[in-house]
């Protein structure tokens, strides 16, 4: 069966693209186009030719699979489609519904034509997969939109949506009714006034200030340090404005495939497909179809409950929020409603959108109001004592069949669940990230007793609300913050040895991470560790290697950047950490005290006693069951701790580096160092021997 259906509408011949479920760019689609495109200009009773997608897009681009296999032989490929418009005497226009994202967006501008929906989007994402446009895209962009709309677009990756590529000059008409229809009467149109019709690689490209590029360049400095992709992008531009089409598409070619082929490109794909394998849960059948929530509760109104709140809100479903005095609860609800204004005056939600999401959210101070819900999250303080009586209250006034949840970073939710026993099927955690309302990741608890129905409800839910929802098993930590406490453990021991706060934060922040560990400690707040160390010490801080430093800035009221001093000194207004002497005297005072040598450390010693305990902690995660696979525990370190996507987490890192390399330095830390985050995994070991990734592991599982 062809993936491009052919019929024709009057003198107009419609050529659909129907490759489920966003219509790829896969093996046989260009062969079924390019045979569609000869087939019009042989039929005499054809003017034009429309070229459309079933379905709920247009074409979302090329199929990814084929960047890392070989496309088959004697295929038609993407290049063949583009010489077959542009020979075609015959007008072709793209009609845009959904996406025309990459490829598609590719595709579409090699036709002489170009007409859209007023919902869809046009974009040229490439950059976030680590390459640049590869099939005219850089060349054509700019001579449709102007060189500095399409040096956004492209090195951004941001689509636009379709108003504003019709303003752009990116499509030729926005159709209000049926696409179809208004389509083949374009077509008809232009194919009635006869040609010639002009063709992108025609338009003389006009550039008056090539500043443009420079300043480029300057404004992504911060945000691209490391990567490559983003500067290719404008190499490819800059070659559209300074050479002839040809020779401008043979550069933007060879740049792309130097691209593909790069660690970065492999970090970005793998990034794909593991939000793509997040989805599903080993064991569990499509038969196994999520609950309908049609209303919720939340629990708590501080920043987390408020948050979560707000995530019920914005996917339309209604939500109680109850605190237990008025006061904290007109507090929550005044935060609540000033970020949602904030979002507004930066031009990112209409105020009517926001008066819906708040008409969605009933305050309350009556647990007894949670009745109705048919999913409750409770974010309350981080005590297991709490956390059981909290949930004994819910086990009062829920219904039965209610889906209690405990947002909870570090605790035992089968503890919790086992508290009340006879909803034990419906506990589970939900581990938001702060603030809960912005971050994207959260970890799913999967509780012991929980059924398949309310897992799958749950991963529901957190897509609903746009978030990234990752099932971890029940441990310490779970995933990201038992990972954690590896490397904030490691950075704050080596202070004690010698190295420098600022030296750590600036390798960590040159390797790719948002924030280097002591600055995000700051961030976070120090008194938070101590008051853990002070609970585990019956009230006095415990001591152990990596506490010294940290508890003796707490015993100064020195919290971070809450009190403008912690590791670094924060200005007023500022949020720069700026070192201080009086923390160097700290680390000599740890050195003697435990009778360590303090010395000079270099880039690469510091970046493996950082990043080596997240690989070895990762491995120890996976081979308990506790993560599904380890490219879970990459998305959890990208979208919850500020890992850089284009490394593609720590356990795709570490088969960069080579398990055996990564595996070796464990054993030797651990041999000389001898902290519990150093001992070897078995699972880590067992790959180091064979010679495989944790990406060989995930396939064999």
């Amino acid at each position: 069966m062809s993936m491009v259906g052919y019929e024709k509408h009057g003198s107009v011949a419609v050529l659909t693209v129907d490759n489920p479920p966003v219509n790829a760019m896969s093996p046989g689609v260009p062969k079924g186009i390019c045979e569609g495109v000869a087939r019009a200009n042989a039929e005499d009773d054809v003017n034009a030719i429309v070229l459309i997608g079933a379905g709920r897009g247009f074409i979302a681009g090329a199929d990814i699979r084929y960047f890392s296999l070989p496309w088959p032989d004697g295929e038609e490929k993407f290049a063949d489609i583009i010489a077959a418009f542009e020979a075609s005497p015959k007008p072709v226009v793209a009609a845009i519904h959904g996406h025309a994202l990459g490829g598609g967006l590719e595709t579409a501008m090699a036709c002489h034509y170009r007409v859209i929906v007023p919902s869809a989007q046009v974009g040229q994402p490439e950059v976030n997969l680590g390459f640049p446009p590869g099939a005219g895209g850089t060349q054509r962009l700019p001579r449709l939109a102007g060189v500095k709309v399409a040096l956004d677009m492209i090195v951004s990756g941001r689509p636009l949506k379709a108003p504003k590529a019709a303003e752009a000059g990116i499509v030729d008409k926005v159709i209000e009714g049926d696409l179809l229809e208004g389509a083949v009467a374009f077509a008809a149109e232009k194919g009635a006034q006869g040609g010639p019709h002009q063709r992108a690689r025609d338009i003389e490209i006009r550039l008056e200030d090539r500043s443009v590029f420079d300043a480029m360049r300057e404004n992504i400095k911060r945000k691209a340090r490391g990567m490559r992709a983003p500067y290719a992008c404008i190499e490819c531009v800059e070659a559209a404005v300074d050479l002839p089409f040809d020779e401008g598409v043979a550069r933007e070619r060879e740049i792309f495939e130097v691209c593909v082929a790069s660690d970065e490109s492999r970090a970005m794909r793998h990034v794909f497909f593991a939000e793509r394998a997040a989805r599903k849960i080993p064991g569990i059948g499509k038969d196994v179809k999520p609950r309908t929530i049609a209303k919720a509760g939340v629990l708590g109104a501080g920043t987390m409950g408020g948050g979560i709140a707000m995530n019920f809100a914005n996917a339309g479903i209604p939500v109680t929020l109850v605190e237990q005095s008025q006061e904290n609860l007109d507090r929550g609800m005044g935060v609540i409603e000033r970020n949602y204004a904030n979002t507004v005056a930066k031009g990112r939600l209409s105020q009517d959108a926001m008066d819906a999401c708040m008409a969605r959210i009933t305050p309350s101070v009556s647990m007894e109001d949670l009745g109705d819900a048919d999913m409750i999250i409770e974010a309350v303080f981080e005590l297991m004592a709490v956390k059981k009586e909290v949930f004994a209250k819910l086990d009062a006034v829920a219904k039965p069949d209610a889906i209690l949840t405990s947002n909870t970073s570090y605790l035992d939710v089968n503890e919790i669940a086992a508290s009340i026993p006879g909803r034990a099927g419906n506990v589970l955690g939900t581990h938001f990230f702060s603030p809960a309302n912005v971050m994207r990741l959260v970890e799913v608890v999967r509780t012991d007793n929980v059924s398949d129905e309310n897992l799958v409800t749950t991963m529901a839910i957190g897509q609903a609300m746009r978030k990234l929802p990752i099932v971890t098993g029940v441990c310490h930590g779970f995933i990201g913050n038992r990972m954690l406490e590896g490397y904030f453990g490691e950075a704050s021991i080596m202070i004690e040895e010698g190295a420098r706060p600022l030296h750590i934060d600036t390798v960590m922040f040159e390797y790719g991470m948002a924030m280097g560990p002591l600055a995000v400690m700051d961030l976070a707040g120090l008194d938070i560790g101590w008051s853990k160390r002070k609970d585990a010490g019956g009230g006095v801080a415990t001591e152990g290697r990596g506490a010294f430093v940290s508890n003796r800035l707490c015993e100064m009221g020195r919290f971070g950047q809450k009190t403008r001093r912690g590791f670094y000194i924060y200005e007023e207004g500022s949020r720069r950490p700026v070192p201080d002497p009086e923390v160097d005297q700290l680390t000599l005072d740890a050195a003697a005290h435990y009778g360590l040598e303090h010395r000079e450390f270099n880039d690469q010693e510091i970046l493996e006693r950082c990043l080596y305990p997240l690989i070895n902690i990762g491995a120890d995660i996976l081979h308990e069951g506790h993560a599904l696979r380890a490219s879970d525990i990459d998305l959890v370190y990208i979208n919850g701790y500020g890992f850089p996507t284009w490394r593609g987490g720590p356990m795709h890192w570490a088969g960069t580096v080579g398990l055996k390399a990564v595996y070796e330095k464990v054993c030797a830390y651990h041999e000389t160092l001898g902290f519990d985050h150093w001992k070897p995994s078995p699972l880590l070991k067992k790959l180091a021997e064979e010679g495989k990734t944790f990406e060989d592991y995930d396939k064999e599982q």
